[in-house]
């Protein structure tokens, strides 16, 4: 666990190996699991003196025992397959709160409660906020369409990618098609949807974690929207019960007992191959260098990382465009809209300053340079579906914590006087935010060891520096469609060398806690 005492670095046990992993993150894991249970003789080698990459839990706040989800916070993208076959002792909790999204029409405070397990209440929200039905019966009908799309596409995402006609075929629905592949997201939105804040709303899914316009032509927002609504066949978003961390040290837990070794406190430097063998050059957290031989390297990082490993420059430079914050409260915030409770509220994805003008407004401020001057972002509270984080009596003391993400503040903002416009962004963003509480956010902050309050912000510099994405970009680059381009391999992995596979996040059907490019890699490395 990351907030625990590191021990001093432990050599790798061998010369030599079947496979070498570069990177302790969960899908390294994953093709350390696979290629273990196959037989192979699996090395891990981790950077940092743990594993688990952005997918770890953590203490972050001095003598409170709340285990935060510190980067990545929900699973949707996680095939049950991969857990069913690798026996993981992991589970999720479903949200019955979708989202909540408060508004201030004139002096009036309401706003939009999507709630997944009572459609007649989310069609009165929608009529209370829009005057009408009309906007319900649109969503009803483009989520019943995205739902279907995701049932045909998801599974998809574990096998030999299929050609872009192949997928087509597979989707079968020429309008789900259209929508989703080739018009700008934007388009699609304003040709169903008449109300702002619910244009918003479906917009933002193509926004997390991309920096893109609505009607951007080349489409980034829709292939981050495609990821967004198609995970485990339904779209659904689910608490890790036990934190991201649980996940991660299952699958930490079950490749060792296959048979993998992990090694920590060691760093990939170099990897030489001639496509059929290969060479892995390290150094340890103490400074000592050393050489593995291998015949297969499967590299669990980003496309620029790899090519540096490989010795050349970086073809493309990622950079990524969203505002961390994670929080513990002594009690959640009463809202100015006293219709919503604070505890379905917070349940579900709480969205701030996403209506779709104001995303637009920000996208524009952002791409000219400037910090958005109302910040769009978005909270959930995992404590309320699973308050199993929350050591000793803080739940029985009322403490929740709360995780914030935030919309177009790219890493470029930040290359000047770094923690100045962080401490700006930070304060604009929960000024928004404070606009809808009925009290300021600050003042339900719970206290740390020392007296200070439990808030930390990260930028994308700050991902950058801990965890060694590319400009913060928490997809290592742009996200793809998934399906076979002109360069890709048979299971969207594969580089120039037959030996050297990519299983992190840059892979083709990357992106998100998934698994699936270390499912991937590994299928790629036993032929399968």
């Amino acid at each position: 666990m990351p907030d625990a005492m590191e021990p001093k670095p432990t050599p790798p046990a061998r010369d030599a190996y079947d496979a070498v992993i570069v990177g302790g993150g969960h899908n390294g894991l994953v093709a350390a699991a696979y290629l273990a249970l196959a037989g192979r003789r699996v090395l891990v080698l981790e950077r940092l003196p743990h594993t688990g990459g952005a997918a770890v839990s953590t203490r972050p706040f001095a003598g409170v025992d709340a285990r935060l989800s510190r980067y990545s916070y929900l699973v949707s993208l996680l095939p049950r397959k991969i857990v069913r076959e690798l026996r993981l002792p992991f589970d999720v909790r479903k949200r019955t709160i979708s989202s909540y999204t408060p508004a201030l029409r004139g002096e009036h405070a309401t706003g939009l409660l999507v709630d997944g397990s009572d459609p007649a209440r989310t069609r009165d929200s929608f009529v209370r906020l829009t005057g009408s039905d009309r906007d319900f019966e649109a969503w009803e009908s483009f989520y019943g369409m995205t739902q279907r799309a995701a049932g045909r596409i998801f599974p998809t995402l574990t096998e030999p990618l299929p050609s872009r006609a192949e997928l087509r075929e597979r989707v079968d629905d020429e309008t789900a098609w259209r929508a989703l592949f080739e018009e700008p997201l934007g388009a699609t939105v304003e040709d169903l949807f008449q109300d702002d804040l619910v244009r918003g709303v479906v917009l933002t899914d193509g926004l997390i974690g991309t920096f893109a316009d609505a009607h951007d032509p080349e489409l980034p927002q829709n292939r981050c929207f495609l990821y967004h609504v198609i995970g485990g066949g339904t779209g659904d978003w689910n608490v890790p019960v036990g934190g991201m961390g649980a996940f991660t040290d299952a699958l930490a837990d079950v490749a060792r007992a296959a048979g993998a070794e992990i090694v920590t406190g060691h760093e990939a430097t170099g990897i030489a191959t001639d496509g059929t063998r290969a060479e892995v050059r390290y150094r340890s957290a103490d400074g000592v260098e050393g050489t593995l031989g291998a015949r297969q390297v499967l590299v669990n990082a980003a496309p620029e990382a790899l090519d540096r490993l490989l010795g050349r420059e970086p073809a493309e430079r990622a950079e990524g465009a969203q505002l961390k914050v994670n929080m513990v409260l002594r009690r959640l915030p009463e809202l100015r809209d006293r219709t919503v409770d604070p505890r379905e509220a917070f349940a579900g994805t709480f969205h701030i300053a996403e209506g779709y003008g104001q995303l637009a407004d920000a996208y524009r401020e952002a791409a000219a340079g400037r910090l958005p001057s109302r910040p769009p972002s978005e909270i959930y509270c995992h404590s309320l579906t699973d308050p199993s984080i929350l050591g000793g009596d803080l739940a029985a003391r009322g403490h929740h914590t709360l995780t914030l993400f935030g919309l177009h503040t790219p890493a470029r903002l930040f290359e000047h006087d770094h923690d100045a416009v962080l401490a700006e962004l930070l304060r604009s963003t929960l000024d928004e935010l404070d606009a809808h509480l009925a009290e300021p956010i600050a003042d339900c902050l719970a206290t740390d060891a020392d007296g200070r309050p439990c808030i930390e912000a990260k930028s994308p510099l700050d991902l950058e520096r801990e965890l060694r994405l590319p400009g913060g970009n928490i997809f290592h680059r742009e996200l793809a469609f998934p399906y076979a381009g002109e360069t890709t391999g048979r299971w969207g992995v594969e580089t120039e060398h037959p030996n050297v596979l990519l299983c992190g996040a840059g892979a083709v059907r990357g992106g998100g806690v998934s698994g699936v490019p270390g499912h991937n890699a590994a299928m790629a490395a036993l032929g399968r």
